[in-house]
């Protein structure tokens, strides 16, 4: 296969002093006697073409022999670049298909490349011209079809790897499962023997009794791999795919009986980790190094300090050397408490520290929303009558995003009074009926009203949930 691709730059006189330059692209694949025009063709049609269009200065940026179906083009990268480094004012292209098979590729140059850096696109076949409204009208068009293009790819991708997942075939890809490899001649999975053995290794620890922090500190393995890898339904043989489980054609590692079993300890175990939750568990955070506290047994103590201090979990490390004070968690309980109680007793206080306002938005957006309607039809009517019609659209397409941008502050009002509601009847009489709600009880409210706690040596500073 012959690639060939040059730049060839044709000086002219310049009209009035102004130079105008124009971007000439010509592309052919490896099948272009297919195709019906040549390189040579496209750049005599292009060159007059461009030179009735009052162009003054020219370059050409020509692929030989690559494909439309990308941009992985050595010309079209090159013409991407002089684009945004404004060395050419307009692209000129043969046909579209030139510049890209794809309506994606063809919408991102539009959009990004030239619209962005205010270059012009013309293409010769179709009569295309992005300096005209007409044109800009088409780029709308382009934009439905591309939508329409990768929703359609998406579905056929999504239909291909269901129907493989049925047949009990991998769905390929990167993600290869623990402890396999992926055979892409068979499309099956194809254990690796060492990897068992130490799968088998950390189901044996992990059903003994060991965390997965603990096993993944004895094979030298994240925690969160882990508990991935223990936990895969693959290792008995199954395929899954989204919320469906199918049989597999590969052999399965574990046993559907030990697989049971693994499921039952990690039941019994997610209950216990559930039990020794506690009330402001995720939520209090060092002033210092930025890392989460934690609770701690300490004798007959239950303290807190920062994460950064805890070197058996080095992934949730800030600081090494943060020396944040240790408190005892009744200190900041009882911090968080006594102001949740504070706010129950004054409704004012409520309003300022959820930051509600009394000024009626919502009837200010309305209006505006009824004036915008307004100013459109108006506008559509001197479309009608051929007033203007460029700048009318562009009017209107303005206004178009303020309306959007106005309805989404508008849901987002109605949800923010919706949540304000919930905040008030939550904190309303909580310190009369906080020590007779059960711990999920508290631990929803805490979850609803507070963002975090953030803790330095001798200060314990409450962030809410605004809304």
């Amino acid at each position: 296969m012959v690639r060939f691709n040059w730049n060839l730059t044709i000086l002219s006189n310049l009209k009035g002093g102004i130079t105008i330059k124009a971007g000439l692209y010509a592309r052919v694949s490896t099948d272009s006697q297919l195709e019906g025009y040549s390189i040579d063709a496209q750049k005599e049609f292009l060159l007059s073409y461009a030179k009735s269009k009052d162009y003054t200065e020219f370059e050409y940026y020509i692929d030989g022999g690559y494909s439309g179906k990308d941009l992985n083009r050595p010309a079209i990268q090159k013409l991407i670049e002089d684009c945004k480094n404004h060395r050419i004012d307009a692209v000129f292209v043969f046909k579209l298909d030139r510049i890209s098979r794809s309506q994606r590729d063809t919408l991102y140059l539009i959009e990004e490349v030239f619209n962005k850096y205010d270059v012009s696109f013309i293409s010769m076949r179709e009569n295309f011209d992005t300096s005209t409204p007409f044109g800009k009208a088409m780029i709308g068009v382009l934009s439905v079809f591309a939508q329409l293009e990768r929703e359609t790819i998406l579905e056929r991708t999504r239909i291909g790897l269901k129907k493989r997942a049925e047949a009990g075939l991998w769905r390929g890809g990167g993600k290869i499962p623990f402890p396999y490899r992926y055979d892409r001649n068979t499309g099956t999975l194809i254990p690796i023997s060492g990897q068992v053995e130490l799968l088998h290794k950390m189901i044996s620890l992990y059903i003994s009794g060991k965390s997965f922090n603990a096993i993944g500190a004895i094979v030298g393995m994240d925690e969160s791999l882990v508990e991935t890898r223990i936990l895969s339904i693959t290792n008995t043989g199954k395929v899954p795919y989204r919320d469906e489980i199918y049989e597999g054609k590969h052999e399965a590692v574990v046993s559907d009986e030990l697989y049971e079993e693994i499921l039952r300890v990690n039941k019994v175990r997610s209950h216990e980790k559930y039990e020794r939750h506690y009330l402001l568990s995720g939520k209090v955070y060092c002033g210092y190094c930025g890392a989460k506290y934690r609770y701690q047994k300490w004798g007959k103590r239950l303290i807190m300090y920062c994460y950064s201090q805890q070197k058996s979990k080095p992934r949730y490390i800030k600081d090494p050397d943060c020396n944040n004070k240790r408190w005892d968690t009744f200190e900041i309980e009882d911090a968080v408490l006594e102001e949740l109680f504070k706010i129950n007793l004054d409704l004012n206080l409520f309003k300022k520290t959820f930051n509600i306002t009394t000024v009626n938005i919502k009837k200010e957006y309305k209006q505006r929303l009824e004036e915008i309607k307004k100013q459109i039809n108006n506008l559509l009517n001197n479309i009608a009558s051929g007033i203007a019609v460029e700048e009318t659209n562009n009017k209107i397409k303005e206004l178009g995003k303020e309306k959007e941008i106005i309805e989404e502050k508008l849901i987002e009002s109605d949800q923010k009074e919706k949540d304000n509601k919930a905040s008030l009847k939550m904190i309303k009489n909580l310190k009369v009926i906080w020590f007779d709600m059960d711990f999920d009880e508290q631990r929803r409210i805490i979850e609803h009203l507070i963002d975090k706690v953030v803790v330095n040596d001798n200060e314990i500073n409450i962030y809410y949930n605004i809304y």
